[in-house]
């Protein structure tokens, strides 16, 4: 079997790999692996063919790491639906003292607290962030 050709069952396998992982940095490892298996295919030798999946797989890994897709921006918690089932709940508020309120939701009481730009009047909020016991709202 020609060098090229383990080169590119490697890569394969990286493939492969990096659909059970979810993020990119196997793949940018593959990308490096294939450019090994090309310069293989164009006679270099052994050790020249590593150094190029080497430089090559850092190089886009390296890229990844700097874009948009290597470090995702990270939300805050309190905000974050994924993270608290609350966030986009709707609760009711019969009266306001001062922007607070306390509402009874999911079976026990709550402080409430208007969100920027909420209006302090009864009725229907959209929870918008949790911070500890307190429920930020604002207007539905």
């Amino acid at each position: 079997m020609a060098d090229w050709t383990w080169w590119l069952a490697l890569s394969g396998a990286l493939v492969i790999l990096e659909l059970f992982t979810g993020t990119f940095y196997l793949l940018m490892i593959a990308i490096g692996v294939a450019c090994g298996a090309i310069t293989a295919s164009i006679g270099y030798s052994t050790p020249a063919q590593i150094l190029t999946a080497a430089v090559v797989g850092v190089i886009a890994t390296g890229l990844l790491h700097r874009s948009r897709f290597g470090a995702p921006a990270r939300q805050d918690a309190a905000r974050d639906p994924n993270v608290n089932m609350d966030i986009g709940q709707s609760v009711v508020v019969a009266t306001w003292t001062d922007g607070k309120a306390r509402v009874m939701y999911r079976g026990a009481p709550w402080d409430v607290q208007l969100g920027p730009g909420a209006l302090a009047e009864a009725g229907s909020f959209r929870i918008v962030e949790v911070q500890g016991s307190r429920l930020i709202v604002a207007n539905s």
